[in-house]
């Protein structure tokens, strides 16, 4: 279901825990990292993924592959990456089951957003967390980071 009022889009970041981040970069000026940084410090269990940076940490957590890589369960996966990927992305997130999907500011696919629908992830598309959460803890529907 794509997940557009600000109760619907509380109520998934109030209820999701590990986030991977696909397309993190290390460069601590990119949109990318400082999201990384800030779901981190909001409290969320945050993987980093990128392929080129396989092996190295980031803040201290180790940066993986893939998606597919990925030890354990995930609640949802954070998109920095060029809309022509999200099909793909999409199609791996709807086979290794897990449940939602937010693709940052700029990045939209209208394919691949109505597959992620008719698949029954949560999609929550063109919005950014770090913008989000503090605006949503403002109206009081997420509780604020300890």
């Amino acid at each position: 279901m794509r997940l557009e009022s600000d109760q619907d889009i509380a109520t998934l970041l109030n209820s999701v825990q590990r986030i991977a981040v696909l397309g993190v970069s290390a460069n601590t000026d990119r949109p990318s990292h400082r999201v990384f940084r800030f779901l981190l410090a909001a409290g969320y269990d945050v993987i980093p993924v990128n392929p080129l940076l396989t092996g190295q940490a980031l803040l201290g957590r180790p940066v993986f592959e893939s998606l597919t890589q990925l030890p354990g369960t995930v609640d949802m996966v954070d998109v920095f990456r060029d809309s022509r990927f999200l099909p793909d992305i999409t199609t791996e997130v709807i086979s290794l089951n897990i449940p939602a999907l937010w693709t940052q500011l700029g990045v939209t696919h209208a394919n691949a957003e109505t597959a992620a629908v008719i698949a029954g992830l949560n999609l929550v598309v063109d919005r950014c967390p770090a913008i989000e959460i503090p605006r949503l803890q403002q109206l009081g529907l997420i509780p604020p980071s300890t």
